[in-house]
């Protein structure tokens, strides 16, 4: 809900879809460009700075939207780290890691970090009919999006269900006690699972209501400026890719 509240209300709600996408390729170049760990952490600095001062997307929102995936990224590089090597032919645990080990960590960690603000970035300043329509014109097949357009509407159901749930089962005082709020939690969890699957079906019922024989069709927002977003997210990108080249 968060990622598509950012997504409608950011302030380059209205630039090309096109411009934003090529601006995030230039932007997984750079994460991949940069050599050091230090320069794949200036990168993802300048995109959360383009993020939340460019597009203004509230920082505190930006937050709670990358802290499942910052802290994945964190027991992911703490976990490589410490990982298996192989040495000498033989399989051996480095236990305090070397010094090489921890530079291998923390480049990838600072890769991956790069790529996430990448991805947030387009994630948190594009809806998500913008993207169907710029994958539709670089000819996409129409089932893969169909199948992205239902996942992503699925989310929102399972979302609705959960929220449904809760609100009924805290107007019983199902979560008045810690013994009530564990049994409330077995409840939840052992109904939401029809509860998606109704609701779902439903979906599916409305659309075939409809006479849904071909790919599904929405209605884009013109974007006049399309030529002159595309030369700004190109510059932008490249000056980018020369940040993080310059800065390894």
């Amino acid at each position: 809900m968060m990622i598509e509240q950012s997504a409608h209300s950011n302030r380059w709600r209205r630039v090309s879809p096109a411009a934003k996408a090529s601006f995030s390729m230039c932007g997984l170049v750079a994460a991949y460009a940069a050599a050091t760990p230090g320069a794949a952490c200036c990168v993802a600095s300048a995109l959360c700075a383009v993020t939340i001062l460019g597009a203004g997307v509230p920082a505190g929102r930006y937050l709670r939207v990358a802290a499942p995936a910052l802290l994945f990224l964190a027991v992911s590089a703490f976990s490589l780290a410490f990982s298996l090597e192989l040495s000498r032919g033989a399989l051996a645990v480095s236990l305090p890691p070397g010094r090489g080990e921890l530079h291998q960590a923390a480049q990838v960690g600072a890769r991956s970090l790069a790529g996430l603000a990448t991805l947030l970035f387009l994630a948190l300043t594009t809806p998500l009919i913008d993207l169907v329509g710029l994958l539709r014109r670089l000819r996409t097949p129409a089932v893969m999006l169909d199948i992205m357009v239902l996942c992503y509407r699925t989310l929102f159901v399972f979302s609705e269900a959960v929220r449904d749930t809760i609100a009924a089962q805290a107007s019983r005082l199902g979560y008045a006690t810690a013994r009530l709020s564990l049994r409330s939690l077995g409840i939840l969890v052992a109904n939401l699972a029809v509860q998606v699957w109704r609701r779902s079906n439903d979906l599916h019922l409305a659309a075939l209501a409809r006479n849904n024989d071909g790919p599904l069709q929405f209605l884009e927002r013109p974007h006049p400026n399309s030529a002159r977003d595309l030369r700004i997210a190109v510059f932008g990108g490249i000056a980018l890719v020369a940040f993080a080249l310059v800065s390894s």
